[in-house]
């Protein structure tokens, strides 16, 4: 995971706990096209599980990832 693709969309979950970030990233996934690569943004350290886990879960692709500070970025594709 070194190259970050361009994404479509992003999402800012920065501030939220545990759920939301993945609430707020399964409903935007679903309003994306196939293919599609959404960036999300978080500051809640459990995303780096959850992301993971939920990629693995629905069969959307975890493309990168990185934190820059206490931000936390993921770059998901839509299956």
């Amino acid at each position: 995971m070194t190259e970050t693709p361009s994404p479509d969309r992003t999402l800012d979950t920065k501030g939220l706990l545990c759920p939301m970030p993945i609430v707020k990233l399964s409903r935007a996934v679903k309003e994306m096209g196939s293919k599609q690569v959404i960036l999300m943004e978080a500051t809640d350290p459990g995303a780096i599980p959850d992301v993971a886990a939920w990629s693995r879960q629905t069969g959307n692709a975890l493309l990168a990832q990185d934190q820059v500070g206490k931000v936390m970025r993921f770059w998901i594709q839509k299956a």
